[in-house]
């Protein structure tokens, strides 16, 4: 064996030594510990008799203090009052070390002339419960929850080029929209802006006086609309806002890879089979109609002269229906209306922006009959000939139902919040 073997052998049988030594100097300081505190410091009155022979061991009772309402009476004994904790601490080892033995130590005594007067012990005053502080949530450094997708009625990726962009700091709306203004007014296409309220979990379209501060930003260029399809000058102006924008937020443009301007032609050419403007005209049959019997006659059909010169019918949730306006090219207005005399009007509907298309036509033509029974005039068609039933009807399952149900096959129900975007 090694010199190094036999050093870590002598300092291992060392070590072993030395743990059993201080586990016998623990035992003997305990041991003595435990003597000290058992043995009787002062004359035990029930063994001083020292003639007496051992007697049997008598069992004496201890009785509790009570408060009575007599007078003090004497005592052999004091019992001396009791300190009671009301939070008691975990014991300590010389503690447990006595409450573990079954010996009783003695009273201390007392002189019996001395009257002592029973004190009751004093009630446990339990300290006042205090509110724990209620901590304030902040909306910034709640635990983000994913926002979702963004419903297709606000923001639709086969109708818009959409950028997503997350923020590292709330940012009120206002500030947003604001930022890259002046270069997006140069677009020929819509911008949409949606954010995400952290307050109601729920995707918002935003508008210009907005205070809502968001960290969940999508921003989505039309590809579409009556115009025709996107250009590629407006796709480039969109790109450098967006981007332009994402360095003055200190956020990361997400932008889609996707053959954008393509998809755009793919939808232009759809549109184009299904944008239908159903007109009624109603020519007079003799003298001219009367702006006064018109602006009656719309108005108790439920139509609104609007500012752009036509009166309108909209159903209860506050959607376009169908248009009346002039046939000649004064337009209507409520000074003009007082005077203004016509040979004929025109009711139009936009097929792809009216919900149940061929109920809201049969509505139309029931109006237009009623206006040229009481204005006496006729129902004609572009070339002034007249409509029978029998056209009206082929025109609305043709020139209606058809194509509506085109647009349900697309997944683009007409009169949706896409139908109105796209067809704007």
């Amino acid at each position: 064996m090694t010199e190094l073997q036999l050093g870590l052998i002598g300092l291992g049988a060392t070590a072993v030594i030395g743990v059993f030594g201080y586990n016998k100097w623990q035992e003997y300081r305990q041991r003595k510990l435990a003597e000290a505190v058992l043995k009787p410091h002062h004359a035990d009155i029930l063994f001083d008799d020292a003639e007496r022979s051992d007697p049997p061991p008598v069992v004496v009772e201890r009785s509790e203090p009570e408060v009575r309402a007599e007078a003090p009476v004497q005592l052999d004994e004091r019992v001396e009052p009791v300190f009671v904790d009301p939070l008691p601490t975990e014991p300590s080892d010389d503690m447990m070390l006595v409450a573990e033995t079954d010996t009783v130590m003695p009273e201390r005594p007392v002189m019996p002339q001395m009257p002592v007067v029973d004190i009751p012990p004093a009630p446990a005053v339990e300290p006042p419960a205090v509110p724990l502080p209620v901590q304030a949530v902040v909306a910034d450094d709640a635990p983000e929850v994913p926002a979702g997708p963004v419903p297709a009625e606000l923001l639709d990726p086969r109708l818009e080029f959409i950028v997503a962009m997350e923020l590292v700091e709330p940012v009120s709306a206002r500030d947003v929209l604001h930022s890259q203004r002046s270069a997006l007014l140069r677009l020929n296409k819509p911008v949409h802006w949606v954010g995400y309220n952290e307050s109601t979990r729920e995707w918002v379209r935003l508008a210009p006086d907005s205070e809502l501060r968001l960290r969940r930003l999508r921003v989505g260029l039309q590809l579409v609309n009556r115009r025709g399809p996107l250009a590629d000058s407006d796709m480039s102006t969109f790109i450098t806002a967006m981007q332009a924008l994402a360095d003055e937020l200190m956020a990361v443009a997400d932008m889609p890879s996707s053959r954008v301007f393509d998809q755009a032609a793919e939808i232009d050419q759809f549109c184009a089979s299904v944008d239908l403007e159903i007109g009624l005209n109603l020519v007079s049959r003799g003298s001219a109609f009367s702006g006064t019997k018109i602006r009656a006659l719309a108005e108790a059909a439920g139509m609104v002269l609007g500012m752009g010169g036509t009166f309108t019918r909209y159903d209860d949730s506050g959607r376009v229906l169908f248009c009346l306006q002039n046939y000649e090219s004064t337009q209507f207005s409520a000074e003009a209306l007082r005077t203004l005399t016509t040979h004929g009007l025109t009711f139009l509907l936009d097929v792809p922006r009216v919900d149940h298309g061929e109920r809201t036509f049969m509505q139309m033509t029931e109006i237009a009959r009623r206006f040229a029974d009481t204005l006496n005039g006729a129902l004609v068609d572009d070339n002034r000939q007249p409509l029978s039933e029998s056209q009206l009807d082929h025109i609305r399952r043709e020139f209606i139902g058809k194509p509506q149900a085109t647009m349900a096959g697309f997944g683009l129900t007409a009169g949706s919040p896409q139908a109105l975007r796209l067809f704007s």
